[in-house]
C-alpha cells in the first residue's frame, strides 16, 4: 500500500475535514491544500475546508487566490470542533507557525520542511527530500490516479515553480518531474497573468529601503526597510538583494505591528540559514527554516515600546538584529 492510499482510508473515516495552512500562506501551502480538497473528495468526505490565519499579503499571492478562484476561511471564524478530522498542510508541528495552541494536534501531517520536533499523529509524511510540499501531492494525485482539473494544475504548477524551479533553491528532480505531470492540465495564460502580478507601489519602495539601508560585511547582507504592512514585502525584497554582486547570504527585516519580521536568503552552501537565525534569535523569538531560505519573528516590546519615536526605533532595531546575525555568522565588524 503506497502513502496516497494510506491517507485515503484515514480520509474515508471521517465526513469533515478542516485543512489548517500556516500562517500567511504561500502557493506551496495553498496549492497543497487545493490537492487534499481534491483527495478528500475523491475518498468521500462531504466537507473539506482549507483554512488559514494571519494574511495573505503578497500581491503575487493574492492574485493567485483570486484567480484561482480558492475558497479560504479564515482560522478565527470557524470552530474546529465542527469537523471529524483536521490536516496541517506545509507545516508540521503544533504549535508552530499556525495562529493555534499547541495542544491542537492534527489527524494528517504533510510537510516538506526539516523540524527537531517529532508529530505522533494518525497519518504522518514529512520529506525534507523534496524541495515542495506540493511534489508530495503530485505523487499522491499519480498513484490514485485522479487527474487534475485545469485549476488545481494551474496552482500545483505555479507553487512548483515558485517555490524551487524560479529561483533554483535547490530544487530536486522530483520538482521538475511534478511540474512536467501537472502542466498539459495547466491553464498557462492564467499562469502568465500571475506572474504579471509581482510589485505594488509599496512592495517597490519597500525594495527602494531595501537597497538603501543595506549593511554588509564579506558576502552576507542585513538590510531594514521599517514599518511595513505588508510582511511578504520582506520576502521580496530579500530575493532582489540576493542579485547584487558579491552578495550569497541575505538577511531583511523590518516592522511589522508588534513584532520584527525577518526573512533570510543565502546560496552559500557552507550556510544553512535556518540553523543561523535559530542561532541568532531562538532565544528572543521564533526562528527556523530551510538550508537556503528561513524567517524568525521578535516581539518589539523586547526591543522599545512600540510608541516610541519611529526613526530611533527602527535605528536600535537595525543595529541589534544585524550584530545578531552577524555575529551567528561569525562576521566581525569591518
Amino acid at each position: 500500500m503506497g502513502r496516497a492510499q494510506e491517507l485515503v482510508d484515514y480520509l474515508a473515516s471521517v465526513d469533515s475535514l478542516a485543512i489548517v495552512c500556516h500562517d500567511n500562506p504561500d502557493p506551496d501551502c495553498i496549492a497543497s491544500a487545493l490537492a487534499l480538497v481534491a483527495i478528500a473528495d475523491f475518498a468521500g468526505v462531504e466537507t473539506s475546508d482549507v483554512l488559514y490565519g494571519g494574511d495573505i499579503s503578497h500581491q503575487q499571492n493574492r492574485a493567485f487566490v483570486n484567480l484561482l478562484d480558492v475558497p479560504m476561511e479564515r482560522l478565527v471564524n470557524v470552530d474546529l470542533h465542527d469537523y471529524e478530522g483536521m490536516a496541517f498542510v506545509d507545516h508540521a508541528v503544533p504549535g508552530g507557525h499556525v495562529e493555534l495552541g499547541p495542544e491542537v494536534v492534527p489527524d494528517v501531517v504533510v510537510d516538506h520542511h526539516p523540524s527537531e520536533e517529532q508529530v505522533d499523529t494518525t497519518f504522518v509524511d514529512v520529506r525534507e527530500s523534496v524541495g515542495a510540499t506540493t511534489t508530495i501531492f503530485v505523487g499522491y494525485l499519480e498513484e490514485l490516479g485522479i487527474d487534475p482539473d485545469a485549476r488545481l494544475a494551474s496552482a500545483l504548477l505555479f507553487a512548483l515553480h515558485r517555490e524551487r524551479i524560479d529561483y533554483l533553491r535547490h530544487p530536486t528532480v522530483n520538482e521538475y518531474e511534478a511540474a512536467l505531470s501537472v502542466y498539459p492540465n495547466a491553464d498557462i495564460d492564467l499562469l502568465d497573468q500571475l506572474y504579471g502580478a509581482s510589485f505594488t507601489p509599496s512592495t517597490v519602495d519597500a525594495i527602494a529601503e531595501g537597497i538603501r539601508n543595506r549593511t554588509q560585511r564579506g558576502a552576507s547582507l542585513t538590510s531594514c526597510i521599517g514599518r511595513t504592512s505588508e510582511r511578504d514585502a520582506l520576502v521580496q525584497v530579500a530575493d532582489y538583494l540576493q542579485n547584487i554582486e558579491g552578495v550569497d547570504t541575505v538577511l531583511v527585516f523590518g516592522i511589522v505591528n508588534d513584532a520584527v519580521e525577518m526573512s533570510a536568503r543565502s546560496i552559500d552552501p557552507r550556510v544553512d540559514v535556518g540553523d543561523v537565525l535559530v542561532e541568532a534569535f531562538g532565544d528572543v523569538g521564533s526562528a527556523g527554516g530551510h538550508t537556503d531560505m528561513a524567517g524568525a519573528s521578535i516581539p518589539l516590546g523586547l526591543f522599545a515600546d512600540v510608541d516610541a519615536d519611529v526613526d530611533e526605533l527602527v535605528e536600535f532595531v537595525s543595529r541589534r538584529v544585524s550584530n545578531r546575525f552577524f555575529d551567528a555568522l561569525n562576521l566581525e565588524k569591518e
